[in-house]
């Protein structure tokens, strides 16, 4: 499955770890995703700068945008097509 490392970011005020519900919601999302066929490899949130990444495989962009799209009710999501380390090495460029 392609690999792509998403994006989330939203202003401190509209930050949903500030809701339980909608902090709740969230993770259900992320703890969720194999349900839709997304296989998550890691997510991180850097601290005090409101920016979730998250590194994932799945069928498709498309599948990936419509399966996170409530993050993108919040602020912005980008999707980005990506590559473990070894491949980039093995093709000589990114």
């Amino acid at each position: 499955m392609p690999l792509f490392v998403t994006e989330h970011t939203h202003p401190a005020d509209r930050c949903p770890a500030h809701n339980p519900q909608m902090a709740s919601g969230l993770l259900a999302i992320i703890h969720g995703a194999g349900s839709a066929g997304i296989k998550i490899h890691g997510d991180a949130v850097t601290n005090k700068q409101h920016h979730l990444y998250i590194i994932l495989e799945a069928p498709s962009e498309e599948a990936v945008r419509k399966y996170f799209a409530p993050f993108a009710q919040m602020g912005t999501l980008s999707v980005n097509p990506a590559s473990h380390c070894e491949e980039v090495v093995a093709r000589g460029a990114c």
